[in-house]
Formats: C-alpha cells, sequence, structure tokens
C-alpha cells in the first residue's frame, strides 16, 4: 500500500510540474497559407486563418519591465491619461473619436493594426479627428493601456464626458482572433484577461449614451457581431461573414487583409467609411482568389441615419496626404516566433 501511495504522488507531482512549465493559450483561427501579389490591387499581406497551437506559456511577458499585478494596478490611472491626452473638441462641429481595440498579445500584427488607425484618422482627416489606442502587446505594456473589458468600459465612460453623445460619431475598431462562437480573443499572458462576445459588446455599447457609432470587428467569423450590434445610428463593417474565416493574421504579417485594405488602401483614398468597405471588399476578393481561399466575405449593415451623419463630419474635413503604413519594431516575443 505505501509503495502504491508514493508512485501515486510521484505521478501527480509529475502532471503538475508539466502544467507549470508548459502555458496554454486559446487555439487561435490560424493556418498558414502563401500569397502571390495582383497587378491590378496593392499586394495583400501575408495570410493565415485558422488553428495554430502556440504553448509559449508566459513567454510573451519580457523579462525586463513591470510585473503583471504592476500592470493591472496602473491601468486606470493609464486610461485616464490616454483620454486626457486626446487633442480638445473643435466646438459646433461633429467631431469623431476612434478608439482601436488590439485584443492578442501574442501577435504584432494586431497592435500594428490599431497604432496605424490612430495614426492614419488624425493625421489625414484633420483636427475633428481624435484616436487612442487600447492595445495588449508585451512591447507597450508601459505606454499603452491594455485592451481590456474594464478597459473598454472606463475607456468609453470618459469619451462620453469629452464627447458630445448627440452629435459625435464614436469609431470602435476591434482587431483579434475571433471563433465561430463569435468571441473576440482578449488575451496578454499571464493576465486573466475576460473574452469578448458579441452580445458582450452589444450590451458594453447599448448601456452607453453614444447616438451615433461604427463599430469595426475585423477577426474571423466576425460577421456573427452584427445581428447585436446593428441598429439605428450605427454602422458595422466586419472582416468576414459569421461562419468565415478572414485572413493576415499570424507572427509573419504585418497587417491583416482587412486592416491593409480598409485602412492603409481604401482610407487613404476616400474619408468615406462606406465607400472605403467597398473598395477594401474588392481587393480582399481579388487577394482571395489569387491563393484559392475560402472567400471571407465581409459584411457591412447600415443603421438609419449614421450615413447622414458621417456626411456632416466629412463636410468639416479636408484629407490630408497619404498616411504610409511602417509597422513599429517587433516585439522580442514576436520577433522569436516561428510559423506554423
Amino acid at each position: 500500500m505505501r509503495t502504491l501511495l508514493i508512485a501515486l504522488l510521484s505521478f501527480a507531482a509529475g502532471v503538475l510540474l508539466i502544467l507549470l512549465v508548459t502555458g496554454h493559450r486559446p487555439p487561435h483561427n490560424e493556418e498558414v497559407v502563401s500569397v502571390a501579389t495582383s497587378s491590378s490591387v496593392s499586394p495583400a499581406p501575408s495570410a493565415s486563418s485558422s488553428d495554430t497551437d502556440d504553448d509559449e506559456g508566459n513567454d510573451n511577458w519580457p523579462s525586463q519591465g513591470p510585473s503583471p499585478e504592476q500592470v493591472i494596478y496602473t491601468q486606470p490611472t493609464m486610461v485616464r491619461k490616454a483620454v486626457a491626452g486626446l487633442s480638445p473638441r473643435i466646438p459646433d462641429k461633429t467631431n469623431l473619436y476612434l478608439l482601436s481595440f488590439a485584443g492578442d498579445g501574442g501577435e504584432d500584427v494586431f497592435r500594428n493594426e490599431a497604432e496605424y488607425a490612430a495614426q492614419l484618422f488624425t493625421r489625414r482627416f484633420g483636427p475633428t479627428a481624435h484616436a487612442l489606442v487600447l492595445e495588449n502587446n508585451p512591447a507597450t505594456l508601459q505606454t499603452h493601456p491594455l485592451a481590456s473589458w474594464s478597459n473598454l468600459e472606463d475607456t468609453l465612460d470618459q469619451l462620453a464626458s469629452v464627447m458630445n453623445p448627440e452629435q459625435d460619431i464614436l469609431v470602435l475598431y476591434m482587431t483579434s482572433h475571433g471563433d465561430e462562437d463569435h468571441n473576440l480573443l482578449v488575451d496578454m499572458d499571464p493576465l486573466p484577461l475576460d473574452q469578448i462576445g458579441a452580445p458582450d459588446l452589444a450590451g458594453i455599447l447599448k448601456k452607453r449614451s453614444f447616438k451615433w457609432k461604427v463599430v469595426v470587428v475585423n477577426a474571423c467569423y466576425s460577421g456573427g457581431f452584427v445581428p447585436d450590434l446593428r441598429g439605428p445610428g450605427t454602422l458595422v463593417l466586419t472582416a468576414a461573414r459569421t461562419d468565415r474565416s478572414s485572413f493576415g493574421c499570424g507572427s509573419d504579417s504585418d497587417i491583416t487583409y482587412f486592416g491593409k485594405a480598409w485602412l492603409v488602401d481604401a482610407l487613404n483614398k476616400t474619408d468615406n467609411f462606406v465607400d472605403a468597405f467597398q473598395l477594401a471588399k474588392r481587393d480582399i476578393n481579388t487577394w482571395e482568389q489569387q491563393d484559392k481561399l475560402t472567400p471571407s466575405e465581409p459584411q457591412i449593415d447600415i443603421g438609419t441615419g449614421i450615413a447622414q451623419q458621417l456626411a456632416m463630419w466629412r463636410k468639416e474635413v479636408t484629407p490630408g496626404p497619404v498616411v504610409p503604413f511602417t509597422p513599429p519594431p517587433a516585439s522580442a516575443s514576436s520577433a522569436g516566433a516561428t510559423t506554423q
């Protein structure tokens, strides 16, 4: 009996050691495929969609810098500073406020996209456009608030105090991995962050008094967010239909297909978000056909009145020069990652 008890204890200790040494991350919906360039549209980013098995544990956390507890403790202060750092609202005009949300801290592609969106809106669309970024990335733990459910709600509450909710337009740009149950991956290992599903995001927005909204969900299966988000005063754009993957994620990619097509290529040509979506949809379709990918079929839903409100904002906009996309240096974790 003593021998059997010792054997069982040894086995349990071994299992515990394995769990401690090898971390676990939620599965991503990515599969790497090669991409050819097109002569008629801009070259596509590196394509990837569905199923990578990434067991890096806490390797994404920087060896030098704050501890996870210190990062969590500083979040309310970082959100307040980010909102306080917004450019002043232009009175007597329709202003636009972009909030970029980069959910997955394991790949730089989402950070790159969120930061570029903020640069594009503020540089190209003039003083009535304002932007801030929530992002999960090991390189920016001390410079940007985390992309978390709590920070999203806190930021929206503070934006409501600086915006004119009856006149100004909120643009929420969400970029991350998505799953078939229509949840966005919110991940910065080892922090225990809550995931955000379609009903969750809709509930977060419905609790707040933003009359005019543009909600962009750039993720696989993101069309599943449309039924919950649609409504008067709301423009919803998604990178894929409810049962399809989108492409361009992965450690070998600087920006997603949808990010490149809608942000980099289309919005550098037009300040009309709906027209930009149609341009982006055309380019994405071309890239996917070239590489024999299952079409992602980006979705759009235009609620009552939002097109007219966006037109009022555009009357005050004189678009500036093209804003080139230049990704920041890779974070340590991404630079050492391998593509599966």
